[in-house]
């Protein structure tokens, strides 16, 4: 017996095939992502306790993570293609829900190692899915600002992170703390096998061959563009949040409340700028790769500053520091814009996958280096700010290997568009024209 039309059922019905309710519960199932991500993040200290082991061996429960995902992002991109989103939202969020309540029963470095490989592989489906269905379900004019809310609603699961987890971890156990947070994966999952639909059409599920898929996204020059434009935005951010940004705050005097909430400060400030990033975006898509370079000039002049102060930062400083790695967040996702627009929808997914390798294994590189340069300088004893100074130096590198990369790929981009008739104006003559006009 089917539901009659204008009857409760079927407005039901057709309410849950919109565009905002499928895009609302994978959102939801990428806040949760975000949240099993960067819960390591701020129980770094439990950790050390735990499995009784240093920065070097600490940053690896990261590294091993990132890895895992960044390694998986093509192929979950092949796969994203034929199989859709829906299957690999809600498969992933099981995934990571597993990998947590592994984790909160650990006792050993092994069983910890698998279970961040569980987590990072079920994060390493969730966000690509969710840019997915963004261009799937809305039109392309609306595109970049819903990639932005996507990840305005990814921070939302990093602010759990950095404040009501914290709490939970200084009250209960690690083992009821984690496992609470794989209940809470599993909740994901449901929702997501449930609402989430792949399309408005029957065939948004299908791709091409894995061959021809993976051969036009790695020769578009488009691709590569994204790749290092989100590399540029994410690898500061990953290195802080995702683990030495809480002990460096520590390590500046703030106590573990107050450092949870300055490193919530990036939250808010990606929140606050994401939408701008997206209206920018999608109204000046010639100008992008400007606002990618501002924004990695202005995070590495914020390092600097910080780096250079001696003795402790003031609060202040700090903040400044962390409201402009936090606007990286949003920035990043334009490299996702530059895999939709220089690429068709049949690849989007494999494309979008190799523009978040670029992100993913840069930050795997860098988390892995502050952790080992930090270990060579503390030499055994508490890291103090002056260790932390030497090690977060080395960001220098990944950042000049990123603008480089940015600058040659846009070079060679807009070669490609001037081929197809599209030529970018330098800004100066736009300039020079506005500044003509009566």
């Amino acid at each position: 017996m089917t539901a009659r039309r204008g009857s409760p059922v079927a407005r039901l019905r057709h309410l849950l095939a919109s565009g905002p309710v499928v895009w609302g519960a994978a959102v939801v199932a990428y806040a949760v992502a975000v949240l099993h991500r960067a819960s390591l993040g701020v129980a770094g200290p439990q950790a050390v306790e735990r499995f009784d082991v240093g920065a070097a061996v600490l940053s690896t429960f990261v590294v091993v993570q990132l890895a895992v995902y960044a390694g998986l992002q093509v192929p979950v991109g092949v796969l994203l293609d034929r199989f859709g989103s829906r299957a690999l939202i809600a498969g992933g969020a099981a995934v990571m829900g597993t990998g947590q309540v592994l984790l909160g029963v650990a006792g050993d470095l092994p069983t910890a190692y698998v279970a961040r490989v569980l987590i990072g592989a079920g994060d390493a489906a969730t966000f690509i899915s969710v840019v997915r269905l963004v261009a799937l379900w809305f039109p392309a004019r609306r595109v970049p600002l819903f990639t932005q809310l996507t990840g305005m609603a990814g921070h939302l699961g990093q602010l759990t992170a950095s404040v009501p987890l914290v709490a939970v971890l200084q009250h209960q156990t690690w083992e009821h703390t984690f496992v609470g947070l794989g209940a809470v994966g599993a909740l994901a999952a449901l929702l997501a096998w449930a609402v989430v639909r792949d399309g408005p059409d029957a065939g948004s599920a299908a791709g091409g061959t894995l061959r021809a898929s993976l051969r036009g996204a790695v020769t578009t020059s488009g691709t590569w563009l994204g790749f290092w434009s989100h590399a540029l935005g994410t690898f500061p951010l990953a290195v802080f949040l995702l683990l030495w940004g809480f002990p460096f705050l520590v390590a500046q005097g703030l106590s573990a409340s107050a450092a949870g909430g300055l490193m919530s400060l990036a939250v808010v400030a990606a929140v606050v700028t994401g939408p701008v990033i997206g209206v920018l975006t999608g109204r000046h898509p010639l100008r992008r790769s400007w606002m990618v370079l501002a924004v990695g000039v202005a995070v590495a002049l914020a390092w600097a500053a910080v780096l250079s102060h001696p003795g402790r930062s003031p609060v202040w400083l700090l903040a400044v520091l962390v409201v402009v790695i936090g606007i990286g967040g949003p920035t990043s996702a334009i490299g996702f814009d530059y895999a939709r627009t220089f690429n068709p929808s049949g690849r989007l997914g494999t494309a979008s996958g190799l523009v978040n390798v670029g992100g993913f294994s840069t930050a795997v590189v860098s988390v892995l280096a502050v952790g080992v340069v930090l270990d060579l300088v503390a030499d055994g004893r508490q890291w103090s700010v002056d260790d932390f100074r030497v090690a977060f130096a080395v960001q220098a590198v990944p950042w000049l290997v990123c603008v480089g990369g940015v600058l040659v790929t846009r070079r060679r981009t807009r070669r490609t568009m001037a081929e197809d008739g599209v030529v970018v104006p330098p800004v100066r003559e736009v300039v020079a024209r506005r500044r003509a006009r009566p």
